[in-house]
């Protein structure tokens, strides 16, 4: 996991009322704890949160924490954001601190590479999960896990115990649960649905025209 450099700033009020004026002035109000260490009240700028959280290991990464005004970084990770229900934007941020030695679970991205065969029959490719929880140490816990998705046919699925972990990293999550299939088109699947209705026709109008036709000969 990348070590991403993010600088944060120090508050002292606490409460609801005091977060929502932070939240006016343009900050989000977070906090940062961990290693018996008393819990940090922080604030950082959105633009700050948002360029530390887009790079290639998203919010996966490690962070290097640095209070304003300070030189030393604290290792930390994302624990958990809490975003607005109607603008979805982050309203509180929990950060925890780490040793980049200590074995801790987290979430990794699951990337799904690969045109499936069944794609390209025209069929769908449906992902289920698009992350899985992890245990490794720090250092070796990967940005993401990947999943070749080439020889997924229509109607396959893919599990969680499909994907390659590197040595040293365990998946927690169900080894059955499904990670992604490839399903049969809709219109395809009305035309099976419907097979027996254009056989019904075909075989109750056959008799009908063939008796047509030897009522006709008589009458001729």
């Amino acid at each position: 996991m990348d070590n991403v450099n993010i600088v944060v700033h120090k508050r002292d009020v606490t409460g609801s009322r005091a977060s929502r004026r932070m939240r006016k002035e343009g900050l989000i109000p977070g906090v940062i704890y961990g290693h018996g260490h008393e819990a940090v009240l922080i604030a950082v700028e959105p633009h700050v949160l948002r360029d530390a959280l887009t790079t290639e290991a998203g919010t996966h990464a490690v962070l290097n924490v640095t209070f304003e005004g300070q030189k030393r970084g604290h290792k930390a990770i994302v624990k958990e954001m809490t975003l607005d229900r109607v603008k979805h934007n982050v309203i509180h941020l929990d950060l925890q601190e780490i040793r980049l030695d200590e074995t801790i679970e987290t979430t990794v991205a699951v990337r799904f590479e690969g045109e499936s065969k069944g794609v390209k029959a025209g069929g769908l490719l449906e992902e289920a999960i698009r992350e899985v929880s992890v245990k490794g140490v720090v250092t070796e816990i990967p940005e993401h896990l990947v999943m070749d998705i080439t020889e997924l046919e229509v109607g396959s699925t893919l599990k969680v115990a499909d994907l390659q972990v590197p040595e040293g990293i365990e998946v927690l999550d169900d080894p059955e649960e499904v990670l992604c299939s490839v399903l049969m088109p809709r219109k395809a699947v009305e035309v099976v649905e419907g097979e027996e209705a254009p056989e019904a026709v075909e075989g109750g109008a056959e008799p009908e025209l063939v008796g047509k036709k030897e009522e006709g000969a008589e009458e001729a």
